[in-house]
Formats: C-alpha cells, structure tokens, sequence
C-alpha cells in the first residue's frame, strides 16, 4: 500500500538586495577641484580651437598671396624689358620732331625716311598695347602726381594753377602700373603783388 507522502511547502527564502550607493559622497573641496579641472579643461579646448581657427586663416592668406604674385608675375613680367623698350619709342619720337615740317616733302628720300620712322613708331605702339602697355600723353588737365611728372612751372592766364599746359615726354602704364609718368610742365599761380611802401613823412 502506497502512502503519501506529504513535503511540506518551502517557505520562500527572504533576501535582502541592498543598494549599492557610493560609501561616501564627494566633498566640497573634491567638487571643487572637479569644477576647476572642467574649467581649465574647457579653457584649453577654445584655445586650440582658436590656434587651428588661425592656422586655417593663414593657410588661407598664404594661398591667396601665392595667386597674386602669380597673377602679377604674369601680368608684370615684361616690365623692365618694357621699360627698356620706351627709349626706344622716344627717340623715333625725337628724330620725326628734328626734321622741320616743310623738310619732310621736300624730297622723296626724306619723305620715305619719315614714313619709316613713323610706321617703326606705330608698330612700337601696338606691340606695346597687345602687351598691356598704354601711353600716357596728356595735353590738358588736371596735375596727378600718380601718373605725371611736372618739369616746370609757368604763370599761364586763363589757366588754373595744377594744369597741364605742355607735354614734354609721354608716361606709360603696363597693366595699370606706372612704367615712367608723363613728364609735363604745369601752371601755377601768379604771384601775389609786391606792397608798395609809401613814405607819409614826405
């Protein structure tokens, strides 16, 4: 015969999980220290934030530079052989202007003279201009010493004074750049007159 057995219930096992917390809480001078390395910490970062936020903008100066010297380079390189070239210019110049004008009909050889001067002249000129180089010869105007070179002065009535009133040798530019300025003579003021001394004793 089978008896039963009876097993008694187990009684649940009571445990206690407790907490886990920090055996001990930061202190005020631990919290502050903590601050103060965020600070310094914080402080340091914007500091190489600034150093590559400059090193970015030279790089970039630096780059932009290097263009424009490569631009002037390009456009400027011709300069002193440009230069050289105005002698050149001036002296045909000179040579038209010593023969009188009613010297150069007077026969064929001297009229095919100045015809070859003055077709050299032009040829100069226009190779000048594919180049960038433009003359400069101002007759009338206003002085700018950017660009002109006063060989004189001279009372001229009617005539403000810082104006133009002879061309003595054209100036030239290459690419807006002064090459020689145009050499001219200006007007200026007339002098103020002498006060006359008059003697109330006589």
């Amino acid at each position: 015969m089978n008896e039963e057995q009876n097993i008694p219930d187990e009684e649940p096992v009571e445990t206690n999980v407790e907490e886990q917390t920090p055996s001990e809480s930061l202190s005020e001078e631990d919290v502050s220290v903590l601050q103060t390395r965020i600070i310094e910490l914080e402080a340091a970062h914007n500091e190489m934030k600034d150093k590559a936020l400059r090193a970015l903008a030279e790089a970039e100066n630096t780059r932009k530079r290097a263009e424009r010297d490569r631009i002037d380079a390009s456009k400027f390189a011709i300069a002193k052989f440009a230069r050289d070239l105005l002698d050149v210019s001036d002296n045909m110049q000179r040579a038209l202007a010593a023969i009188p004008e009613d010297q150069k009909e007077s026969s064929e050889l001297v009229k095919n003279i100045v015809l070859g001067i003055e077709a050299t002249d032009k040829a100069l000129l226009k190779v000048f201009e594919t180049h960038g180089v433009t003359k400069i010869a101002p007759t009338e105007g206003k002085f700018d010493p950017n660009f002109h070179e006063a060989m004189f002065e001279s009372e001229i009535p009617g005539k403000a004074p810082g104006e133009i009133i002879q061309l003595i040798d054209p100036g030239y530019v290459l690419n807006d750049r002064l090459l020689r300025p145009a050499r001219v003579g200006v007007s200026k003021a007339p002098a103020a007159p002498s006060a006359t001394h008059v003697d109330e004793k006589a």
